[in-house]
């Protein structure tokens, strides 16, 4: 005999509406404690709740915040990602401006990139809302629709910053640095470029996705040259920005950094987060892998800025990131010595030295893992639970 639970699951696939919204709303807190009772019957409590995304409003807005916490089920994870047209419908609603659980969809799409195979949304070809965009490939829709979503003007109901955690674990298959890397016709622009801007962005979601974006795309060490030039990418401004406070540098040092670091307001804050500081840095840190790379950062002095933010900060692992980072730049380079002037200065301000990192045998070789093996810690695989 069905326990009330068990019957009130069945109740998601009622005729009645006020009957299915009284299901799923009573039903939200169970898809956190309970996830099981939505498993039963060979999964089909969660082939209803897909049928509901296309519901009423709350009917949808709840069907869609179980799905979400169900997706921590890697069986239910597969279930809802290899479904194509389960995939479809979702980003034909969440691209559609007047849709009110744009955010919600944004967060599914977010965890649903678990999934390996979603990397098919690259190559995913779908009608675009003319509103949007008038170029049919999803991946483009979404970038656009995450862009214009910054500031509200596409759907005043939604921002998408949870797209960019839909980036950043796209950003780890080949495919997805290929294609952030590649400009796209349509509108002749790179599309990595469309999310460097925000690493400044108010959103502390925007924020942790971009930076993880940018340090997933970044393993692509031939596209490094694109990324230092500053007629192409140019990423340099835009990882050393959030990292930057209002400290004062020697004159020397402050004339050899980039421009947009020259001459910052005594108000100057770096980013409040010190795990977004430690995907830029670990950014740069990959940027070392080549000797050009190595170069470019110790011309712009990067050294005087780490070891500042080295001072500042009470993170341990954004401490061993920046010691890490000054181990590879303050080494001496093959068949040379003090190939970095930034020694010289540091030795005159012994009290300011950073703590000696661990050496490791080769510059930059941490950063040549295989991007699939990214730490779970990271910010960008954590499943969303609401």
């Amino acid at each position: 005999m069905p326990t009330e639970l068990e019957e009130l699951v069945e109740f998601i696939s009622h005729g009645n509406t006020q009957v299915r919204q009284l299901a799923v709303e009573n039903l939200v807190p169970y898809s956190l404690s309970q996830p099981a009772i939505f498993k039963t019957n060979q999964l089909l409590p969660i082939k209803d709740l897909k049928m509901l995304v296309r519901d009423y409003k709350q009917i949808a807005r709840d069907a869609i915040t179980i799905l979400i916490n169900l997706s921590t089920d890697r069986e239910v994870l597969e279930y809802l990602a290899s479904d194509k047209e389960f995939i479809k419908t979702l980003l034909g609603r969440v691209t559609n401006p007047t849709e009110p659980n744009a955010n919600l969809m944004s967060m599914l799409l977010a965890n649903l990139a678990k999934y390996d195979e979603l990397k098919e949304i690259i190559t995913l070809e779908r009608p675009a809302p003319k509103e949007l965009s008038s170029n049919n490939k999803a991946i483009d829709q979404l970038l656009d629709l995450f862009v214009k979503g910054a500031d509200g003007t596409y759907n005043k109901e939604a921002d998408f910053d949870y797209l960019a955690y839909l980036f950043a674990d796209l950003a780890k298959h080949k495919e997805g640095r290929t294609y952030f890397l590649t400009k796209q016709e349509y509108d002749d622009v790179v599309p990595l470029t469309k999310l460097t801007v925000f690493t400044e962005h108010k959103s502390d979601i925007r924020r942790k996705g971009v930076a993880s974006t940018i340090k997933n795309v970044a393993f692509e060490v031939e596209a490094h040259p694109s990324f230092l030039s500053e007629g192409e990418i140019n990423i340099l401004p835009y990882l050393l920005l959030p990292i930057t406070g209002n400290e004062e540098y020697e004159e020397d040092d402050m004339l050899s950094m980039l421009p947009d670091l020259q001459l910052l307001p005594p108000d100057k804050a770096r980013d409040p987060d010190p795990a977004i500081i430690q995907t830029h840095v670990e950014t740069l840190m990959l940027l070392t892998t080549t000797r050009e790379g190595r170069d470019i950062l110790r011309d712009i002095k990067v050294y005087p800025i780490i070891r500042e933010l080295h001072l500042q900060i009470e993170h341990e692992e954004l401490r061993e990131a920046c010691e890490r980072l000054v181990q590879v730049l303050m080494r001496d380079e093959e068949g040379e010595e003090k190939v970095d002037e930034g020694m010289t200065a540091l030795e005159r301000n012994p009290q300011k030295r950073l703590a000696p990192p661990k050496d490791n045998g080769v510059p930059g070789s941490w950063a040549k893992q295989d991007v699939e093996e990214e730490e779970e810690s990271d910010d960008d695989d954590k499943i969303i639970e609401v």
